[in-house]
């Protein structure tokens, strides 16, 4: 492992570069991350990746404007933007089709992929996703609203988990550093401005075509989520064909994190299934 692993692969994806994880062989997975501050698809999939690459290729790129992908001047985020990234993605890796994870923000991705370009998606599984419109919750305002502090850090961590021992000042110091390399904030700052429900809004941009979606999904979220509410996966379940609720007790919003292994086994089983 180097000092800095959550730099990887890099890969010309539209006008800048993407930063990814390659791991195993097989059959291709594509995790994508979530929108917390400092975030990479390191911070995200570290536990994960190692695990879940035991039977299939994992790929994890840095989306646009998180982690270590280039970012463009002047750029303007949006769903589409980001849509267009993952599909340049997959073009760049030589990817016809892939099944996809997404956390979150990630979820809201994974949706609109196979909404918009369902010949390139297998089987989707969404973890505590947004794509659907709910009021927001005071940890999702908090989470867009960061202010750089270790303590500001250490209390979003907080927010994140059920277990509260995984929320070590050594881990918010880790995640603040991050937070503050160059261009991560204000990148971060221009994607969430006030008011933050309509970023809510804009990820729910295609909500009323989640049910065109005729693809398998695993949808996971954890019971004691306070970032994204257990009413959302509920909603995105209610309008799918081909889905699959899993609920974990004991659980905020980092499933991955809380419960990786049974997450990964919960995944696997999943991907595995004809």
């Amino acid at each position: 492992m180097s000092d800095r692993p959550e730099i990887a692969n890099s890969v010309q994806t539209g006008n800048f570069k993407t930063n990814y994880h390659d791991y195993g062989t097989g059959d291709p997975v594509v995790l994508i991350h979530g929108s917390g501050p400092g975030v990479s698809s390191w911070a995200n999939w570290s536990r994960v990746m190692p695990k879940l690459s035991a039977r299939r290729r994992v790929l994890a790129p840095d989306m646009l404007g998180f982690g270590y992908t280039e970012r463009p001047a002047d750029i303007k985020f949006s769903m589409d933007i980001w849509t267009r990234q993952v599909v340049d993605f997959l073009d760049a890796m030589e990817l016809e089709k892939v099944d996809v994870v997404g956390n979150s923000f990630g979820g809201a991705m994974a949706l609109s992929l196979a909404i918009n370009h369902p010949d390139r998606v297998r089987k989707a599984v969404l973890m505590g996703s947004m794509g659907v419109k709910f009021p927001i919750t005071y940890g999702l305002d908090t989470v867009w609203g960061y202010k750089p502090t270790p303590d500001n850090m250490y209390e979003l961590l907080n927010l994140f988990v059920y277990n509260k021992a995984l929320a070590t000042k050594e881990l918010a110091q880790i995640r603040y550093d991050a937070s503050i390399q160059p261009g991560f904030q204000e990148s971060f700052s221009a994607m969430f401005p006030e008011p933050r429900q309509q970023a809510v809004e804009a990820m729910a941009k295609y909500e009323d075509k989640i049910p065109n979606i005729k693809k398998p999904v695993l949808i996971v979220h954890g019971r004691d989520d306070r970032v994204i509410p257990l009413e959302a996966s509920y909603k995105i379940f209610s309008l799918l064909d081909d889905a699959q609720l899993h609920i974990f007790g004991r659980c905020g919003h980092w499933t991955q994190i809380e419960h990786t292994d049974k997450f990964v086994t919960l995944v696997d089983n999943f991907l595995e299934e004809v």
